[in-house]
């Protein structure tokens, strides 16, 4: 079933990028981190929508957390391990992660560990188009595109233009 199209995405994208402005007017201090591969493709997006408000770049950011995964060894096929790019030091900035969905909470836990790598950032804030609840750990995005109730067993997908041909988020429960 599909919950969002492309434009109503992009108005969600929107909106993140004011309240983004509204934490931080100018952005100076700023580094958007998408995580490897839809959240770095959003964070390309929020970064063009800020810099149109802003009339200048936002310094952006990709981080790829597989070799930080806690479940890389269960897994049954082998992660694949891309590349990080994080173009200036993380220290005294305000580090915004940016990813499609938050789930259990693991994949940010994660991100966060491979971003100390980098350097000490003044603050981590988190940046979700959606939040399907259920999470494990105790983290919560500070900004939010979309809140779904979902159980569980259900899939939550994001679609974008750059992997999927189109923009659209879907859900979709497990074969009975």
């Amino acid at each position: 079933m599909i919950l969002l199209e492309k434009n109503e995405m992009g108005r969600i994208l929107e909106r993140l990028a004011f309240q983004v402005l509204e934490r931080h007017a100018d952005c100076e201090n700023v580094m958007l981190v998408g995580i490897q591969r839809r959240g770095a493709d959003l964070a390309r997006r929020l970064a063009t929508l800020l810099k149109n408000h802003l009339g200048k770049s936002v310094v952006q950011g990709t981080l790829d957390i597989n070799l930080y995964r806690d479940d890389w060894t269960s897994l049954t096929s082998k992660p694949r391990i891309g590349q990080s790019s994080i173009p200036s030091t993380l220290d005294r900035r305000v580090v915004i992660l940016v990813d499609d969905v938050i789930f259990s909470g693991r994949t940010i836990r994660a991100a966060l560990e491979a971003l100390l790598d980098y350097g000490r950032p003044r603050a981590v804030e988190l940046l979700v188009l959606i939040d399907r609840g259920h999470r494990e750990l105790p983290i919560q995005p500070d900004y939010v595109g979309r809140c779904l109730q979902t159980s569980p067993e259900e899939h939550v997908d994001v679609l974008l233009q750059e992997h999927d041909g189109r923009d659209a988020v879907r859900i979709s429960s497990p074969a009975l």
